[in-house]
Order: structure tokens, then C-alpha cells, then sequence
């Protein structure tokens, strides 16, 4: 065989061994593709009280019965810092040098009050949460959306429609 027939006999034999490593790589049974766990965030919204229990009077007693509570479902600590809470009409809760410790959960009060390990205060003097319909969207320090839950007509996750049924200028319905 001459010294070209050889180098070309070489390099066919390279390309074939890397087409079919390249194959065998593509058809993978898919069972050893799904090893990878779901994507599920460390920290997610485990309750809304949108409803304030009793007579709305705005009080700070009324305000503080309005609430989200958020949950780090990880063991590890999460630093909540800069991270946000917002409601469909854009009023936002910006978290201020917070950890929320591996599998605790915090409660966000919307009026005012002391903030401690397990609770903290939005100090609004009108209500957040639309009784009606309503998302409460959590975004990370990033902006990057965290978790969202939803109530009423428009009950399903990343609902950005206009609804004309909301509360407006702190009005409840």
C-alpha cells in the first residue's frame, strides 16, 4: 500500500469511529437522558391569604391578616436579598438583607410591623392583594422569575391579560 492509500485508509477510519461515537452519543436510550431532576426553584410561594380574615377597615390589624408566605423547600439557606414580590397591578415588595434558612418558611405582611425571622412587613397602609383575581409574582435578585401563584378568573401561571375587574387606587371589590 502506498504511503497517500495509507494516511487516506487512516483517515476514513477516524472519521468512521467518530461518526458512529457521534451516533451512539445521539441515540441514547432515553431513560439515561431523564437522570436529570426537574428544575423546581429552592424557594416557591406555599400560600396567599389575599382575603384579609374580618372587616377590611385598613387597619394595621386588617392589613397584617393580608399575606404571602414564601417557603425554602432546600436545605440550604437562600439570601433573599433584592429579590421581589409584586402583584399584577406592579406594587412591589423588595426583600432587604434577608436569609430565609433551608426548609423555613417567612410570611410577607402587607402593613406595618417589626421585621422578624418569621414575618416581614411591607409597611403599606393600603391593601395589596385583589380579593378577586390576582397573581403574586416572585422574581430572583436577577429579575429571573422564581414562582407566581394565582386566584380568581385567572387562575393559571404567567397570566399577563388586562382585566378590568381589578382593584384600582387601593379600592377593594
Amino acid at each position: 500500500m502506498s504511503a497517500s492509500a495509507s494516511v487516506t485508509a487512516r483517515r476514513l477510519a477516524a472519521a468512521a469511529l467518530a461518526a458512529g461515537a457521534l451516533v451512539g452519543a445521539v441515540s441514547l436510550p432515553s431513560s439515561a437522558a431523564d437522570h436529570t431532576r426537574p428544575d423546581r426553584p429552592n424557594v416557591e410561594i406555599s400560600a396567599v391569604q389575599y382575603a384579609s380574615p374580618g372587616r377590611e377597615d385598613r387597619s394595621q390589624r386588617s392589613l397584617n391578616r393580608e399575606w404571602v408566605e414564601l417557603t425554602n423547600t432546600k436545605r440550604h439557606t437562600v439570601n433573599l436579598d433584592g429579590w421581589t414580590l409584586k402583584n399584577k397591578d406592579g406594587r412591589t415588595y423588595t426583600f432587604h438583607h434577608y436569609r430565609l434558612e433551608g426548609r423555613a418558611t417567612v410570611r410577607i405582611h402587607t402593613g406595618e410591623g417589626r421585621d422578624t425571622r418569621t414575618d416581614l412587613f411591607q409597611d403599606r397602609r393600603n391593601y395589596v392583594w385583589d380579593n378577586r383575581t390576582d397573581t403574586a409574582t416572585l422574581r430572583n435578585d436577577h429579575g429571573r422569575f422564581v414562582d407566581d401563584e394565582s386566584w380568581g378568573r385567572d387562575r393559571h401561571h404567567g397570566d399577563n391579560r388586562h382585566d378590568e375587574d381589578r382593584h384600582h387606587n387601593g379600592n377593594r371589590h
